[in-house]
């Protein structure tokens, strides 16, 4: 037998043909709606951006044929990976090579720093048929360099020049599609001729409002993790001697830990925006996970999951004091990067910090302590994704459950094993609603493209129809903007998107976790993603969707 190159799958889902809205199965015309403003802060964002605020939305529907003037593209793949970049790749070639054949597409390598090095390759036929319906970024490698500097903006001005590129297409998040509109604004000051384009992305699901429903990877990534979930809760009531203390990837929002405890029906799910809203301390965190472990254990349950969010520690009130305050004091500072001991380096925090935080940093664990002092990200902020929150709050469990087992109010076994999901869900194959979702995105970027739209962010929207009714259009990104403290320095952003605690999502959660969390477990077991079978089973979106959209 000759090894195989690709798996029965691979070759399977290279034939599968992605279903797109009706309106863009034709011709289209392009429609004017309500001219918009920005999210807040809308004075400083109209002066910030005077030539692309308040632009109306565009939406697409059946039209008569015409003819469009041939437009070179560059596209760009920004920040972390996400199931489905390979479909708006594909969506966009096949929307510009529909829409005049003469169109070239060419890919930026390794993210925003192939725009500025001038590093490229044309994506052809062959090329993007090698990788539609796939997961991962492979095709042109993705990367974090943040578009900020004019000097940045005129080396990307002079390689689309030099290719005669008159549009880029950015598929990032909401700190990529923010660099998407500085750039947009600056060429359009500029007269360059180059439109940019954005398109919504990543798995954590903070890329939504009113317009944008949802952002694509989400609902693959969700799935692949609730999937884990649902075997290790098979494997708990099985083994019956384990506490499962899963941490999820979301640093901003727990829209993943909500989406998959809505899947998976877990006996604990935190949910970071309540800890924010509720002020709760670590103490008051661990003392809601010793309730429910001592009532199973009553039962002779010792066994269960708890979801956790990444970003736990950041909607901690006190935490997240410390940390905007580390934040702000770590942002460029040469004295504490020289630096040589983890003990030295806290010492010095210590004295610069102010009391409350100085004493709250002081009780921490030293493990906690030092992860919070790490390198910054590249927008300055903690990286959280280092901090295992996880082990720290089986820590504190165990430590609370040996004073209640010393008093007598705890007869049960602890033992625990803990698990981060992240990097899992980030490259996984599209599901069949991300393929679709996907490939939409980057054909309604193309028609953009050729309407001359600039600053613009693609959109398909009444996402739980089925994709024949989905609605095809275009959002202006400054619609979206509001100001935020980043590296110390108040600048422009997309607003990011909470969990909504007076949302469906979380009120259905609310209302039904005390039943998850008793003696009688209530798991449910999502399994693998299906590709084939019927569309109740294949093509169904998240439920974090379903129930905003009252289903």
């Amino acid at each position: 037998m000759k090894p195989m190159t690709k798996s029965p799958l691979q070759i399977a889902r290279a034939e599968y043909l992605p279903k797109i809205p009706t309106s863009l199965n034709g011709d289209v015309v392009l429609t004017k709606g309500a001219d918009t403003q920005s999210v807040a802060d809308q004075a400083e964002i109209k002066k910030l951006f005077p030539q692309t605020y308040g632009m109306p939305l565009l939406r697409f529907e059946r039209g008569v044929k015409k003819s469009y003037p041939v437009k070179n593209v560059g596209v760009i793949l920004s920040g972390g990976q996400a199931p489905g970049g390979h479909n708006v790749i594909s969506g966009l070639f096949d929307g510009l090579q529909k829409l005049n054949p003469e169109n070239k597409l060419y890919g930026f390598l390794g993210g925003p720093s192939g725009l500025v090095e001038h590093k490229y390759i044309e994506l052809t036929k062959q090329i993007v048929a090698e990788y539609r319906n796939t997961g991962g970024f492979d095709i042109i490698g993705s990367g974090r360099t943040k578009l900020e500097e004019e000097w940045q903006f005129d080396k990307g001005a002079e390689i689309c020049k030099k290719l005669n590129i008159n549009a880029i297409v950015i598929i990032g998040g909401d700190d990529s599609n923010t660099n998407a509109c500085v750039l947009a604004e600056y060429y359009l000051q500029k007269n360059t001729g180059i439109q940019v384009i954005g398109c919504p992305k990543t798995i954590d699901g903070d890329l939504k409002n009113e317009m944008i429903e949802t952002s694509f990877g989400f609902d693959t990534a969700c799935k692949v993790y609730a999937e884990l979930i649902g075997n290790i809760q098979r494997d708990a009531s099985s083994a019956k001697k384990y506490w499962h203390f899963i941490r999820l990837m979301g640093r901003s929002a727990s829209h993943i830990t909500l989406e998959c405890a809505l899947q998976s029906q877990p006996n604990i799910c935190i949910i970071s925006e309540e800890v924010e809203a509720k002020n709760m301390t670590l103490n008051n965190i661990v003392e809601d996970i010793v309730k429910v472990i001592v009532n199973r254990a009553n039962f002779g349950l010792n066994f269960g999951t708890i979801l956790i969010p990444e970003g736990l520690i950041e909607f901690i009130p006190a935490m997240k004091k410390l940390i905007a305050e580390l934040n702000d004091l770590l942002a460029n500072n040469e004295d504490f990067n020289s630096l040589l001991t983890d003990d030295v380096k806290r010492q010095y925090v210590k004295a610069m910090l102010t009391a409350e935080s100085c004493q709250f940093f002081r009780d921490l664990p030293k493990g906690i302590a030092s992860q919070l002092t790490l390198d910054r990200d590249p927008h300055g902020n903690v990286q959280v994704s280092l901090i295992e929150t996880e082990k720290l709050l089986i820590e504190m469990v165990a430590k609370r459950l040996a004073q209640l087992k010393a008093q007598g109010e705890y007869k049960g076994k602890f033992a625990t094993i803990n698990h981060f999901f992240g990097y899992e869900g980030r490259c996984a194959i599209p599901s069949n609603f991300d393929a679709n979702y996907c490939y939409s995105l980057g054909y309604t970027a193309a028609l953009l493209i050729s309407e001359g739209k600039t600053g613009y962010m693609s959109s398909i929207s009444n996402l739980t129809a089925p994709a024949e009714e989905w609605i095809a259009g275009g959002v202006p990104i400054t619609m979206m903007m509001n100001i935020e403290r980043r590296n110390g320095v108040m600048k422009p952003v997309i607003q990011k998107a909470l969990v909504k605690l007076d949302g469906e999502p979380f009120l259905f959660f609310s209302k039904h976790r005390n039943d998850w969390a008793d003696e009688n477990s209530n798991y449910i077991y999502p399994g693998p993603i299906q590709y084939f079978g019927p569309s109740a089973v294949c093509d169904q979106p998240t439920r974090t969707l379903l129930l905003e959209k009252g289903f």
